[in-house]
């Protein structure tokens, strides 16, 4: 197949309804169908896995964590040492690494230590000139703590970094492997700023990835084509588009008509179709996740530890995951997936009671109920099937204790902005962990740290004690006793009740049978760097 250049012959009109020929011409294009928009393109102000895999694709981190050998593994830094107490990484860089042009720019240099400073300085120093530029937020380095877990980042040569910690940070290296810690371009960001444009430099990305991002039109695509100059080779596709797809339903039309070839979150009805397709092949895996109900301790009445234990008592957890989730998910009890190594599974679930719950309200000041919003997300996630549906069970629940719950949502990316800005009262919602560290779960969602309008802690619940825990578990590498933390910690969480843990679910993804060398990633991304069509 000829090269498409700059420009696919896949756009909108072709995925509303390709013809032969077009479906020819695109052999080796892939076409995702992606459930959502990204919300920002930009590695360090990303939140959402939608914008994760956008990202993925056309940046690299350092060190990447390998699904197979379930081990942190060399990318843009070829090697590592680590000082014996844990507070030094020396990072050996990769030589020759290329960064992606675009129209108005063309590289003059390959990767240095240069590049590395400036995608961390930027987040963690507030006079850089590039701080300001986008939301300036940085609400995940600012979730992990990053700026005071970190002392100094030092260029010893063009391909050597050195990271100092304050004190040693267990998860330090797994943190370095998520997308807010990408590398970009200090030379291209020095570009724009001398045009006067600096905004584009988060607009218009320029990275090192397999991919090279060419466009991106919300509610509708994005654009990519391969990356000739890849330090790990060049990726088997010429071109992938992300078809941004919300509807489940949609997505699988779209894949049974030969218009996308991949799609993620089926439709569980739809399963045994899926299964006795000829064309199509259904995978499956345990989700490194929970989907949980928030309480925004700042908001009235749920500042109250009574009555937010009520509302776990009234809502029937059982009953609406059998409904939603069938034989595909779990009921939770903790803020950690079981296969975590720090879940506490000696922790006892706070029961279905509703009567109970009547009687805690009563206890509370609530004894005629009260008015609340229940917010509840607009798409399918890997963790939430169908958060409308869920949304109206659980308000159902809660109106047989006296709690009239009115139902809200937003598209994805505002939603998620709201919540974390503290927008809501009850907020439905859920995560899939960036690495296999208890720390990102617990740190990154129920920090105090996580608790500041636009942090990850959408609740806004900060307890001390179990705050002094999970730090406590950061600072140090014996897996014993980190786990021993993580249990107590748990306990704490379980006590005070600042969400109520939903469910844990399978993972459903649906393939073409001409996509190869796919493979499910244990973290919610969808990455095609090693994925091929048959010819």
């Amino acid at each position: 197949m000829a090269r498409l250049g700059g420009a696919f012959l896949i756009a909108a009109a072709a995925l509303a309804g390709a013809g032969a020929q077009q479906k020819a011409e695109a052999a080796s294009t892939l076409v995702f169908c992606s459930e959502g928009n990204p919300d920002n393109l930009a590695p360090a102000l990303a939140r959402t896995n939608t914008s994760f895999d956008a990202i993925l694709h056309a940046y690299d981190t350092l060190v990447r964590f390998d699904a197979e050998s379930k081990s942190i593994v060399p990318a843009l830094a070829e090697s590592w040492t680590i000082s014996p107490d844990g507070t030094v990484y020396t990072f050996k860089l990769r030589p020759g690494v290329r960064f992606h042009d675009t129209p108005g720019y063309t590289p003059t240099r390959t990767l240095t230590s240069a590049d590395v400073l400036f995608s961390f300085f930027r987040q963690w120093h507030k006079d850089h000139p590039y701080h300001s530029v986008g939301n300036g937020a940085y609400n995940y380095f600012n979730d992990l703590s990053m700026g005071s877990m970190l002392k100094s980042i030092e260029a010893v040569d063009d391909l050597t970094v050195r990271f100092t910690l304050n004190r040693p940070q267990a998860p330090f290296l797994a943190n370095l492997s998520m997308v807010f810690a990408a590398i970009t371009s200090a030379e291209y960001a020095d570009t724009m700023a001398k045009r006067g444009t600096p905004e584009l430099f988060d607009l218009e990305p320029v990275g090192t990835g397999a991919f090279q991002l060419l466009s991106y039109q919300k509610d509708n695509l994005l654009q990519y084509k391969a990356f000739e100059g890849h330090w790990a080779g060049r990726p088997p596709l010429d071109n992938l588009v992300f078809a941004i797809t919300p509807n489940a339903t949609v997505r699988l039309n779209r894949l049974q008509a030969g218009e996308c070839h991949v799609m993620p979150y089926p439709n569980l009805t739809d399963l045994p179709k899926i299964r006795n397709s000829q064309s199509l092949t259904l995978l499956r895996q345990e989700g490194y996740n929970v989907a949980f109900l928030t309480f925004n301790v700042e908001r009235k009445p749920l500042d109250d530890v009574r009555v937010r234990r009520a509302i776990s008592m009234a809502i029937d957890k059982e009953t609406l995951v059998d409904a939603l989730y069938g034989d595909t998910g779990r009921t939770a009890k903790n803020p950690l997936p079981p296969t975590s190594w720090g879940y506490n599974d000696a922790i006892t679930d706070i029961p279905y009671d509703p009567k109970g719950a009547s009687q805690l309200l009563a206890e509370a000041g609530h004894a005629n109920g009260f008015e609340i919003e229940l917010w509840h997300m607009p798409v399918a996630r890997p963790y939430m099937p169908a958060g409308k549906r869920a949304a109206e069970m659980m308000a159902n629940d809660l109106a047989q204790v006296g709690v009239k719950a009115t139902l809200v949502t937003d598209d994805w990316s505002v939603y998620m902005k709201r919540l974390m800005n503290g927008d809501h009262q009850l907020g439905m919602i859920g995560w899939t962990g960036d690495n296999s560290d208890p720390d990102n779960f617990l740190y990154t969602l129920l920090s105090c740290e996580g608790a500041r309008k636009g942090g990850g802690n959408m609740g806004k619940w900060c307890d001390r004690s179990f705050d002094d825990l999970i730090t406590e578990a950061k600072q140090t590498t014996d897996v014993a006793k980190r786990t021993a933390l993580y249990h107590r910690a748990q306990e704490v969480f379980k006590d005070q009740a600042p969400w109520l843990p939903l469910a844990h679910s399978m993972v459903f993804m649906v393939l073409r049978e001409e996509v190869k060398g796919y493979r499910m990633n244990p973290f919610g991304l969808h990455l095609f760097h090693r994925v091929d069509l048959a010819r």
